[in-house]
């Protein structure tokens, strides 16, 4: 049974032995972080969980304010004529590879965005364009392709990511 709940400070050295596995699996993160500990507690991070399947730590994510040089909240904006203050980016999802298959990234996703909105923001992303699995994983949960883009993220690597925005709830409550 899988099980989403907040993270604690004492889940960081689990999450950061799944991240290394799903790096060495997957390559996620691109580049692997000095202190892969604080990359996962950013300083805009609003809140970040964790999932837990059969009582192992399997998956992570986090859910931050916009930041300078995100893109995914600009195109939202820019879209649906709104401030860029009203969203929130999901960030940081990863799932054990052993872990695949149990529905762990979708219910990590339901819960950020739920929260996402019951704070009265809207959840953007993006994913690299070469993650193939993950982009289907937000589009199989209805999430619209907001646009295409190419990142700078140092002065010899430039990465093309895909960037996506949440579904619109149809409740007002």
């Amino acid at each position: 049974m899988c099980r989403v709940r907040r993270r604690e400070a004492s889940d960081l050295d689990g999450c950061v032995g799944v991240l290394a596995e799903v790096h060495d699996h997957d390559g996620y993160p691109v580049n692997w972080p000095a202190r892969p500990g604080e990359w996962l507690t950013q300083p805009s991070l609003i809140a970040a969980w964790v999932a837990e399947l059969n009582g192992r730590l399997v998956g992570h994510i986090g859910l931050s304010r916009s930041s300078q040089g995100d893109v995914a909240p600009v195109l939202w904006s820019r879209r649906d004529d709104v401030p860029v203050g009203q969203t929130a980016v999901i960030s940081r999802l990863f799932v054990s590879p052993s872990a695949r298959g149990h529905g762990v990234g979708a219910l990590l996703m339901a819960r950020a965005a739920r929260e996402a909105q019951e704070g009265g923001l809207h959840p953007v992303l993006d994913v690299v364009a070469s993650d193939v699995s993950a982009a289907a994983l937000y589009e199989r949960l209805g999430w619209s392709l907001l646009g295409t883009v190419d990142q700078q993220w140092s002065p010899t690597q430039t990465v093309t990511v895909h960037c996506y925005a949440a579904p619109v709830r149809s409740d007002t409550h």
